[in-house]
């Protein structure tokens, strides 16, 4: 395990050894240097982490105007390194300010300077439209394109900055601070590859810039490449261990590859650098095996009293204490946490169950035996790709990691892909606006599917590691595309893990997912999403019979050998012992029940959810049928 260790000489390296263990002393010694070297933009931000780490926000943020007032309004470069230090401290909106700032620092030109202002003020349909207007008239100003696809990334229209990125770099491949948000708006757009061609480009000419190590190391976890995102992180925090994201990133990153017990330590780290830092506190409960000291939920405890922590801390922070009390076997609180969880959580999402209901009628109306017939020799004959689907928190890693330890199939990931070449089917839409799937395939030449079956195994491949003949695929959403899946590869394995309504849904509600899957924050919600799946499943039943290969996770838990058995001869594949013996297998997993599917099958977690029923009732009643017709429990 990495223990942090000072990179900087004399009094401010000090500073920052002491940072972590005493924050005090940290705080005194940022003085010390204040005093002789009045404004010191180093010893500020020290002053600012050792107050916030002693939870005196207010001094902190003395610290913190006092550090931006040593920066000149027209210091471009002095608002980016700031922007940098905040980012590495996890305070995105101090830094989302900075970082304004140093694009209004940037330009000279009147226009640009009203958009760049707008933007420091998050007037970002002003900035839009000033940005737009001066584009029509200047169309190769990089500046502009810079500044016009921040106002994209902030409202999430990635692609539009992408686009906007990818030309100013044309005209100025030495614009940095355009590469730096390309690589990430490529990186948040799950293009890895490319994202990291990105960010090594921006190393070589800043080897040790903070920023772009944390964002290496990020893209790195998420291509599956641990082994050299462990090393960056480890790089990134021997130069400046006083980051409490990265250690929490870090963190992430141990946990996957197994490494549980340094894992723990790194996120306490975290939490010892910023106390509030809820995301730690639930990444610690969501080891599912680890056990919260009473110690742990009285400093949770004292977090949530507090009236200037963050909304996204304060939700973390409930799902947290609610799986400390649910250990200690205090239901009735634990659910209060839970559901204050969920509830802060759900306003800040837009989920609307109705869409889903009607995407699964007009699935059912597209998806007929006659279209598949008229199909039936469309895409791509290869077999690889064995997709698990269903609802998250169903028993799909576990199916993951029995069949991962065959000799014959790697696991993978929830890849995102299928849903990114559907979406990529249809013209530019808002997102308000409503989709134009499934139907638009209908319209489709039968040899695109082909096309678009080869164009998944390519997307794909980078996730394959070892080569094998068969890979999983387990993002549990693609069941709402098993009939395009079946378009484009259907010699493709599609296996459906269900498990109780009740259980699988409370499962749900008691997970805090770092995205997607928003559904899940509320009791009705979940349950007409679990009914909608069902009815969609029932219906490819019947159009493509002995298609889909079902586990429930009940009946795998009690009879494991005869379920594994049944489920490799699905797969056209002979039994292998390995397979009963996942728990062994030291591949690296990326959900939630990483460390539950490290151990030998067990069955305490079939009836959990009894101990809750009593406040299940909304549950119950969007369920309905779906409950009465589960066949197992």
């Amino acid at each position: 395990m990495l223990e942090p260790t000072g990179s900087l000489a004399t009094a401010l390296a000090q500073g920052r050894r002491l940072l972590a263990a005493r924050p005090a002393q940290a705080e005194e010694q940022a003085l010390e240097i204040l005093k002789v070297i009045s404004g010191q933009p180093q010893a500020l931000l020290l002053l600012m982490q050792a107050r916030r780490a002693q939870n005196n926000h207010k001094g902190a943020r003395a610290a913190l105007n006092d550090l931006r007032k040593t920066i000149g309004p027209d210091d471009s470069a002095g608002w980016r390194a700031l922007g940098d230090q905040l980012t590495a401290q996890g305070d995105s909106e101090a830094a989302d300010d900075a970082y304004a700032r140093h694009i209004k620092a940037s330009v000279n030109d009147p226009e640009l300077f009203e958009a760049a202002s707008a933007l420091c003020d998050n007037r970002l349909a002003v900035a839009e439209r000033l940005l737009r207007s001066f584009l029509k008239e200047h169309p190769t100003d990089v500046a502009a394109m810079r500044m016009l696809a921040e106002t994209g990334s902030r409202v999430a229209a990635y692609d539009d900055a992408e686009k906007l990125l990818e030309r100013a770099l044309e005209l100025a491949p030495g614009f940095t601070a355009a590469r730096h948000n390309y690589a990430a708006v490529l990186h948040r757009q799950m293009k890895s590859e490319a994202a990291l061609t990105q960010v090594d480009i921006l190393l070589k000419e800043e080897p040790n810039n903070s920023g772009y190590l944390a964002l290496r190391a990020s893209v790195l976890a998420r291509i599956g490449e641990h082994k050299d995102a462990i090393q960056s992180y480890e790089t990134l925090l021997r130069r400046d261990p006083s980051q409490p994201k990265a250690w929490m990133s870090y963190g992430h990153t141990l946990k996957t590859v197994g490494r549980q017990d340094e894992s723990i330590k790194a996120y306490r780290k975290s939490i010892a650098l910023l106390p509030n830092l809820g995301e730690s506190y639930w990444s610690l409960a969501n080891l599912k095996t680890f056990r919260f000291t009473r110690d742990d939920a009285a400093a949770m405890r004292a977090q949530l009293e507090r009236t200037d922590i963050l909304e996204e801390d304060r939700f973390h922070l409930h799902f947290a204490l609610g799986k400390a009390l649910e250990d200690d076997g205090a239901y009735e609180d634990s659910f209060a946490h839970y559901a204050k969880g969920n509830a802060l959580r759900r306003k800040s999402i837009k989920y609307d169950a109705d869409v889903l209901s009607e995407n699964v009628q007009r699935a059912r109306a597209v998806f007929t035996p006659d279209f598949f017939h008229a199909r039936a020799t469309s895409g791509s004959v290869r077999r690889d790709p064995i997709f698990v689907v269903g609802l998250p928190r169903a028993g799909s890693t576990l199916i993951e990691q029995i069949l991962s330890s065959h000799s014959q199939i790697e696991g993978t990931m929830e890849l995102p892909d299928i849903a990114v070449i559907v979406r990529d089917l249809e013209p530019r839409r808002k997102r308000s606006e409503r989709t134009d799937y499934p139907e638009n395939l209908l319209d489709l030449e039968p040899e695109l599917f082909a096309q678009m079956g080869e164009e998944y195994l390519r997307r794909a491949a980078i996730q394959r590691k070892l080569k094998k003949a068969y890979f999983i695929d387990k993002m549990p959403n693609n069941f709402q595309h098993i009939g395009f899946i079946q378009l484009i590869l259907p010699n493709a394995k599609i296996i459906d893990a269900r498990r109780h309504p009740l259980g699988c849904c409370l499962s749900n509600f008691k997970q805090h997912f770092a995205r997607g899957q928003t559904f899940s924050y509320d009791l009705t919600d979940l349950g007409r999403y679990y009914r909608d799946y069902a009815d969609l499943m029932t219906h490819f039943d019947a159009v493509l019979p002995g298609r889909i290969h079902r586990v429930f996770y009940e009946r795998m838990v009690a009879n494991p050998e005869a379920e594994i058995r049944a489920l490799l001869a699905y797969c056209e594949l002979p039994f292998e012992e390995s397979c009963l013996r996942f728990y062994e297998n030291d591949r690296a997993v990326r959900t939630a029940s990483s460390e539950q599917v490290r151990q030998p099958i067990f069955t305490e977690g079939v009836d959990h959810w009894r101990h809750y029923e009593s406040w299940l009732g909304p549950l119950k009643a969007a369920l309905d049928p779906a409950l009465d017709t589960y066949p197992v429990g």
